[in-house]
Parts: structure tokens; C-alpha cells; sequence
């Protein structure tokens, strides 16, 4: 089918209705793709409601219009390339017109008058349908009920190399673009597939490449600059906490072509392009396929943090769900079976859903010996009796395998120089194996959760000796591919991810909240204060489910009695204090010891906790409100909401003066989608009518003893009962 035709079977595109607020408000428009009217044609259009971009398809393939449908703003101020690859040492553009006039804006009646560049590869034609998985999710415990893959359309366009391109003929490249329902958010990346009978190197590429309009003017140079109102990202990060930690790929560059801008150097960086920073180096053989990393943009429609944090939050709920998966966890010091047992029936117990062996506690995911194995799959088997889930905790970075296995450091030709001074190279024989291994033990044991400390982090390696990549070109790249591997079958299998790096994208579960570990060495009081901060300081981005806190209930890094939770039953209001801070987030901690009670008292508080979190799981494992953040100075403050549950709205407040507080506490409702009144319940007390101000507050009283939490139970009393 040629193109004419492919674009005649398309839709005609519809003007979009004005949205509703889609933090509040489900969208009532969903993903399309349809044929481009007017200027624009031909050509295909990418819109949900919330984005539009749309691809011109002749003389060339180029992006012509990216727009935010929720401000009305235009992202787009030029036409580039919808990528850019160097196969065989050659630089490649991919699609993209010559000929625009001026740089600051593109008005549609230029495009007429602009061609296709000779030198690029050209495209030949479009598909599309509904989005596709790109591994497998096996729901295997509680999670919030997103879909997978999350769903949208799927828009993918054709290209082949130009004439001039000696020995490619035959190579085929595929990019792919993916708008998915409901949220401003679309994912992009290529494919490419070596049809010629010779291998081909893919030595470097840009996944996205955007001319994006000035979001700041400064005639000179500054240290920082400020970006447009979106949020990049891409799934190719390793090695922090945070997305901005994480990120090696997002590149804002300067644009030579934006010669009207207002930067006297033109060195304003307003040219975003997302690509590897260094490789990927790859040779693909003949009949073999190479495909890039995933970029995706997220259209923010707001400077306000909370409001850039709820966007962010809803993006990884929506493409990654599993992150949705929050059970109750215990980290049991001792991996002896007798350890084991006591600690699975202590969580079934209570409530507890999960058991690790944690680090120091003799457990070995890289062991084959088939005593272990057994003694393990029994363990494994005992716990599924009791309903709890079992698994372990496994090393691979910061530490030293053998100067023939860590990465070699291309400065100095030595190992030593890591980003956590030693790592083994995953590309070496005892990488390759430790992947095999755990992978193995893992399929034998039936264990449910593996906690991957010192994951990839991104180490790059100088070797030629490793049989895993071939030199420092394609060593970050390949040891990716190897570490994401593990991880799309963890989650195919149903196995959960405790990674403290940023794979969210890749399949893991949970990462670190945010904390210093020496800080556990601190006397419990301060503990308590400063574990409330990184909580509320580590869910700006993260949802509560997303990131793991720590409890000590032994000593941990020293502090001594004044440090330690131990005997449980003599220390029960700040363990209490921890459970309540915790569960009242919708955060699970590592409880690290060798049981989580000692007395009867000690259980029925655990009890008391666990059974507040899982009545209300739900709402608190939705969206956080930062309402005031923990200080030691007065009550600190998360309020818990969703619009789209029965319970709209939870608030947890914390008093940790030693004086009892008497006041008001004003609560901001609009994002829990209460629009008149509230139905207010403290604890379980009597329902309250608030009627809301006209900037979606409520105002509460506050009677709390010293040292004590309350919470607000708050729904719509518009809402059915």
C-alpha cells in the first residue's frame, strides 16, 4: 500500500475537546492516530487529548507540531531528524527536512517549500495498531489495577539508508512511537534490522531529537539554565534513587541553526537530543536486530512541585504498574532454616507478607549446591503454607571478583576505579555465570523476591578479554542488556525487585526511599524524626510503594543501647512510633532483626499497625500531598488522595513535641476530586461535615497528646454511602 492510501485508511483528525484536569478527572479522550488536515498533511497525528505530535511524512519523515493540548503551548519551534545513528563510523540522519527558513518558529505554509535531506535515511511508509508489551508482567501478589501494557497506540514508521550508503542496502529501521490513554506521556525508540549479509557496527545514536522553544532568555551565558515544562526520561539509567540521579542520556545542547535566538554565542541549550554516553559500539550480524533504548516525554503543565510530582507519579503508575506492588516485608537477620521458620510464622502472625534474608545473613543466590537448593525450596514451600512469600538478598557491584573479571578502567588500565571502586564486569566468564546462576537458583527454589544490592550502576570497562562485550565501546551497553535481561524475567516470573537504582522502567520494584544508613546509629528519638523527613522528602517523585525505608530493630552501624530498638518490649512507643510513620505513608520498611515481637504487648501493637495499613491500603498507597514537612517545631503533616476511591482522602499528622497541641490544620482536598463537602472521621470517631473554601480546603482541630499520631479519614458526602 503506498502512502496516499496508508493515510486515506486513517481518520481524519478531530479537534480536541478542552481537557479536564487529568489529575483529577479521568479524560474522556484516548489515544489515536489519524491523518494530518491541512498545512500538516501528509502525514499522521499522535493525540490523546492531553499531547499532540504530529509526524509530516512527505517529502520526508519529520515531527512537525508537538503540542501541549492541556496549556495550549506549542513544544516544537523547529523541524529535525527523528533521530540520528552512526552505523560503520558514517553519521546518519534519520528522516528530517532542509530548508526552513528561521529556526525560532515553523509556521505550516513553510513546509511546502522544504525537502528531504539526500544523505538520510528515507521513509518508505507507516503502521500502527495498539500498544505491546515489552516483557511480560505475571501479577502474582496485590497491586493497584493498571492495565498491561499500558494502553494507547503504537505508530511506527519505515525507513531504509540513502543510495550513497555503501554496503547498507538491505538495512531496514523502524522507529516507534507509543502515546498511551489518559496522560500527557509518549514513549519513542528504533529498531534496526540488518537485512544485508554483512555485519553492521551501530557505533552511536539519538533516540529523540527535538528543537524545543525558548523556556528562558539570557544574552549571556549562565551555569544554569532552565528547560522547557517537560519531564525526559529514558529507560536506559542505572546508579540512583531519584529519575535525575539516574539519568546519563538526556543531552540539552546548543542549535548552530538557531541563529535569531537571543544568547549573543547561540549557546542556549534549546536542542534536546536522548542518547547514550558512550556506544552503544554493538556489531549487529547479518539477519540480526539491534533496538535502542526507550525515550520518553512527559508534557508538565505546571511549576509547582507537588503538581510535577503527581505527573511524574502517575507516569510510572501507568507504564510501569508493577511499581503499584507494595507487600509488608521483613528483613530476617539469619538465613539458618530454624531462623527462617521462626520469622515466616511471626509475619503470618501479624500480617507480614514477605521474608528476606538479608545481607550478612548467610544467604547465597549464586550457590548450586544442591543441599542448599533443597533446603531452600523447603523453605520456600513453608512459607507459601503460611501465605507469606520468601527471598533473598544478593550482592553484585562494590565488591572484587579478580583482576581477570572486575571492569578495567580505560584511563589507567587497572580495576580499582569503578563508580564503587571494584565491580565485577557482567560482560566477563564470572558475570556471565552470575547471571546464570542466580537466574537458576531462583527457578529452583520457587523463592518469590530478590533484593539486588550494588545493581549495574553503569561501570564501563576496558577490556578486550571478556567474552560478554567486546571493548569499552559496547561494555556499558552490553552489561545493560545483561542486568535488564535478569530483570524482564524477574518480572515475567513474578518474582519482586528490590534494586536501589533506578530500573523502575526495566521491571524492578522498589528502591531505596532516601536515607543515610549511619543515621540508624543515632539515638531512637532522632531516628524517628529524621526517617519522617526522608519520607516525606523521598515522595515528591516517588508514590509511596516506590521506595523502601529501614527500621533497625538491632543495632545497625553502632549507637549502642540508645540506638537500638532491642528488647522490642522495652522500647514499644518508638517502635510503635516507627510502625505508625511507616504504615500511616504507605511505606514499607526493611524490619531488620530476628523477629518483630517479643511479648504479647509487642505483637498486639505490630498486629495494630499492619491492620490499619491494610484496612486502608488502598488510599494510602495512592498519591501523597506534601502538607507540612517534619521539623521537630510543630505537627508535620501527608495527606493521602484519590478521586477515584470511596475514601478520598487520608490525612496522617505527627505531633513530636513533648507537650501536648491544640490548633488547626488546614487540609488542601482539591486533588482528592471533593468539590463542595467532606465527610471527616477522626480515627473512629463521628463523621464530620466540612464544607470546602473556594480553593479546595478544609480546616481541622488538632487535639494530640505528646508524641502521637492521629489520622483523618475523609470522604465525599456527595458520594453514595
Amino acid at each position: 500500500m503506498d502512502l496516499t492510501d496508508a493515510l486515506d485508511c486513517l481518520p481524519t483528525e478531530e479537534t480536541p475537546s478542552v481537557p479536564a484536569d487529568w489529575l483529577v478527572q479521568d479524560v474522556e479522550s484516548v489515544a489515536t492516530v489519524s491523518r494530518a488536515r491541512g498545512d500538516e498533511a501528509p502525514g499522521v497525528v499522535l493525540s490523546n487529548g492531553l499531547v499532540r505530535r504530529v509526524l509530516r511524512l512527505a517529502p520526508d519523515a519529520a515531527t512537525i507540531a508537538f503540542d501541549n493540548l492541556i496549556t495550549g503551548a506549542s513544544i516544537l519551534r523547529a523541524a529535525c531528524p527523528e533521530a540520528r545513528i552512526t552505523v560503520n563510523g558514517t553519521d546518519f540522519n534519520v528522516g528530517g527536512l532542509l530548508g526552513q527558513p528561521e529556526f525560532g518558529f515553523l509556521r505550516p505554509e513553510w513546509l511546502a517549500d522544504m525537502s528531504a535531506d539526500p544523505a538520510a535515511f528515507h521513509c518508505t511508509g507507516f503502521t500502527h495498531g495498539p500498544t505491546q508489551e515489552p516483557f511480560a508482567w505475571k501479577r502474582k501478589r496485590y497491586s493497584a489495577n493498571g492495565t498491561w501494557p499500558a494502553a494507547g497506540v503504537r505508530l511506527t514508521l519505515h525507513f531504509i539508508p540513502p543510495d550513497s550508503a555503501a554496503g547498507l542496502a538491505g538495512l531496514e529501521l523502524a522507529v516507534i512511537y507509543e502515546l498511551y490513554d489518559g496522560i500527557p506521556a509518549l514513549c519513542k525508540w528504533f529498531e534496526l534490522r540488518n537485512r544485508t549479509d554483512a555485519p553492521v557496527r551501530v557505533d552511536a545514536f539519538a533516540g529523540e531529537v527535538l528543537a524545543l522553544v525558548d523556556h528562558e532568555t539570557s544574552v549571556g551565558d549562565q551555569d544554569r539554565w532552565s528547560y522547557p515544562l517537560l519531564h525526559v526520561e529514558t529507560d536506559y539509567a542505572f546508579h540512583g534513587m531519584s529519575p535525575a540521579d539516574a539519568d546519563v542520556t538526556t543531552c540539552w545542547l546548543a542549535d548552530p541553526h538557531y541563529t535569531s535566538q537571543v544568547n549573543y554565542l547561540l549557546t542556549a541549550p534549546l536542542l534536546l537530543e536522548t542518547r547514550p554516553p558512550i556506544g552503544p559500539g554493538l556489531e549487529v550480524p547479518a539477519g540480526e536486530s539491534f533496538s535502542s533504548f526507550r525515550s520518553f516525554i512527559i508534557a508538565l503543565d505546571s511549576t509547582d512541585r507537588e503538581r510535577r510530582g503527581l505527573s511524574l507519579r502517575r507516569f510510572y503508575r501507568t507504564v510501569a504498574p508493577w511499581v503499584t506492588e507494595n507487600p509488608i516485608l521483613m528483613h530476617v537477620r539469619h538465613a539458618d532454616s530454624e531462623s527462617v521458620r521462626a520469622a515466616i510464622d511471626q509475619c503470618a502472625d501479624v500480617g507480614f507478607e514477605m521474608v528476606i534474608m538479608t545481607f550478612g545473613s548467610g544467604f547465597d543466590a549464586e550457590t548450586e549446591d544442591p543441599e542448599t537448593i533443597a533446603r531452600m525450596r523447603e523453605l520456600a514451600d513453608y512459607a507459601h503454607s503460611r501465605g507469606v512469600e520468601l527471598g533473598g538478598y544478593s550482592l553484585l557491584a562494590s565488591r572484587a571478583v579478580s583482576e581477570a573479571e572486575d571492569v578495567i578502567d580505560p584511563q589507567t588500565g587497572e580495576r580499582g576505579h569503578a563508580i564503587f571502586g571494584n565491580s565485577p564486569c557482567l560482560g566477563s566468564t564470572w558475570g556471565q555465570d552470575y547471571l546464570r546462576r542466580v537466574r537458576n537458583f531462583f527457578e529452583a527454589t520457587g523463592l518469590d523476591i530478590l533484593e539486588h544490592d550494588g545493581s549495574y550502576p553503569g561501570d564501563v570497562c576496558a577490556s578486550t578479554a571478556h567474552s560478554g562485550h567486546r571493548d569499552l565501546a559496547d561494555s556499558q551497553w552490553s552489561q545493560w542488556r545483561s542486568i535488564i535481561e535478569l530483570y524482564h524475567w524477574c518480572r515475567s516470573s513474578g518474582i519482586y525487585l528490590n534494586v536501589p537504582d533506578w530500573y523502575f522502567l526495566n521491571g524492578s520494584n522498589k528502591t531505596g526511599m532516601g536515607y543515610r544508613e549511619v543515621n540508624w546509629s543515632l539515638p531512637r528519638d532522632r531516628q524517628i524524626l529524621l526517617g519522617r523527613q526522608n519520607i516525606y522528602d523521598g515522595t515528591w517523585e516517588k508514590s509511596p510503594s516506590m521506595g523502601w525505608m529501614f527500621v533497625p530493630l538491632v543495632e545497625y552501624h553502632g549507637g549502642g543501647e540508645a540506638a537500638t530498638l532491642e528488647p522490642l518490649s522495652e522500647h514499644l512507643d518508638d517502635y510503635a512510633a516507627h510502625l505508625a510513620q511507616n504504615f500511616g505513608a504507605g511505606v514499607q520498611a526493611c524490619y531488620r532483626g530476628p523477629r518483630l515481637y517479643d511479648t504479647e504487648a509487642t505483637r498486639d501493637v505490630v498486629a495494630e499497625w499492619v491492620a490499619f495499613y491494610k484496612r486502608h491500603r488502598e488510599i494510602l498507597d495512592s498519591d501523597v500531598i506534601h502538607v507540612r514537612r517534619p521539623d521537630a517545631r510543630d505537627v508535620d503533616c501527608l495527606l493521602h488522595v484519590n478521586p477515584r476511591l470511596p475514601t478520598r482522602a487520608l490525612a496522617m499528622v505527627h505531633n513530636p513535641l513533648d507537650e501536648p497541641v491544640y490548633r488547626k490544620l488546614r487540609l488542601p482536598l482539591y486533588y482528592s476530586g471533593i468539590d463542595q463537602v467532606a465527610l471527616v472521621q477522626e480515627r473512629e470517631g463521628k463523621l464530620v461535615r466540612h464544607w470546602l473554601t473556594r480553593d479546595h480546603n478544609i480546616t481541622v482541630h488538632l487535639a494530640m497528646e505528646p508524641r502521637s499520631a492521629t489520622w483523618f479519614v475523609i470522604r465525599d458526602a456527595g458520594d453514595p454511602t
